[in-house]
């Protein structure tokens, strides 16, 4: 066995691609999130486990097809009674966003596991577990989000091919001061108890900063003018991205990262109009621009429940369905509720949306449309596209 060795390190890395080419006029810097973390933390515990040794620094493969490496901030090879396991921990760099998990020491301990068993995650100290539905995870699943835990399966197969491994592991991430550190995020109120959440859907944190991103999305407007485009995407993330692109078939420079500022986009469009705006995003976000928030940021707007419910009833639910939704632990949950009881709610969310652009817009030459997708990328609700009001 080796001693734990706790060591301060900088991660290293460079963000490529389409959303990057305009956080680069933010001039902020960018960082990794809890997810892309833990999967640097599980692949050099693995590695160690088959060969003995820790990369250091060890890189990973985003999402998006970055290779940013990591200094390894604490390691450990267990030798016990349950068998041999490996722990390396990393510590997370949100670069230039105000982060409650900036330095936060996120490990990952790695057990061999029986052939046939594949990838199986716990919980560990300072994780969250799920205590309520409405998530993308099931009632008693640790808090690691779906592509968290596809990153950590796809680098466990490609170290398990370079050393020999058969691939079958427990993965157990665990988060220093974890659990204090839930207290400052939602976490309590949507059920996940005892930590934090490992999220991330392209491992990058974006550096959050109203007016450089804001600036951002007017330079993407008029780079997408000057090209010529008549129809441009304003999106609220990278999943919502690659839907208005596979639906719309629209180039990388017609792409407008909206992120939480739908009313820096709307307005911007209102003095620098195009033919068409598309605008693409979770449903949970897009319904608080349902309800008339322009700054769809959680710490400045809520999914409001009870608007929810009276969009349901005009949808045709009943008033039992429609007090369960104003009930409900999230808006993802409401949907949910609606789908299965055969009340559009998605659609609904997505027209009155719509409405609210267009309300925004206040008559400048811009039709909208609206494509609400759920956590996996699935359209769930669309509306549009309908032109300026009054034409």
């Amino acid at each position: 066995m080796t001693d734990v060795t706790e060591a301060a390190g900088a991660t290293a890395g460079k963000a490529a691609g389409g959303r990057a080419a305009q956080l680069q006029h933010t001039g902020l810097r960018h960082g990794w999130t809890t997810g892309a973390c833990a999967t640097a933390a599980t692949t050099a515990a693995y590695t160690a486990l088959l060969t003995g040794e820790f990369p250091d620094p060890v890189t990973i493969t985003l999402p998006k097809g970055q290779t940013p490496a990591f200094a390894i901030a604490a390691e450990r090879l267990i030798s016990g009674d349950a068998g041999p396991s490996a722990m390396a921990g990393i510590v997370k760099d949100a670069g230039d966003d105000p982060d409650v998990t900036h330095g936060a020491l996120i490990r990952a301990t790695v057990r061999i596991l029986p052939p046939g068993s594949g990838v199986v995650f716990r919980a560990g100290p300072g994780v969250g577990t799920v205590t309520r539905p409405g998530l993308p995870l099931d009632v008693g699943e640790p808090a690691i989000n779906p592509v968290p835990r596809q990153l950590m399966r796809d680098h466990v197969a490609e170290v398990a091919a370079r050393h020999g491994g058969s691939g079958d592991v427990e993965i157990e991430v665990s988060v220093d001061h974890g659990a204090e550190i839930a207290r400052s995020t939602w976490n309590p109120r949507l059920g996940i108890l005892g930590g934090i959440s490992i999220l991330g859907t392209t491992g990058i944190v974006v550096p959050y900063s109203c007016s450089a991103w804001i600036d951002s999305i007017r330079r993407g407007v008029d780079v997408a003018r000057a090209a010529g485009r008549r129809h441009v995407a304003g999106c609220t993330g990278s999943t919502s991205e690659k839907v208005a692109v596979a639906v719309h078939g629209l180039p990388e420079d017609a792409l407008l990262d909206m992120g939480d500022f739908a009313g820096a986009v709307l307005k911007y469009l209102r003095r620098h109009p195009v033919d068409r705006l598309t605008v693409a995003g979770g449903f949970a976000k897009l319904s608080k621009l349902a309800a008339g928030h322009l700054d769809l940021h959680s710490g400045r707007s809520q999914v409001d429940k009870g608007f929810l419910a009276e969009l349901a009833r005009r949808g045709g639910s009943g008033e039992e369905l429609a007090a369960a939704v104003a009930s409900a632990n999230t808006g993802l949950e409401a949907l949910r509720l609606c789908e299965a009881a055969g009340v559009p709610l998605g659609d609904l969310v997505a027209a009155t949306a719509r409405d609210e652009a267009l309300a925004v817009l206040r008559g400048a030459p811009v039709a909208v449309d609206v494509i609400c997708i759920d956590r996996a990328g699935a359209i769930v609700g669309r509306a549009g596209p309908v032109g300026p009001r009054g034409s």
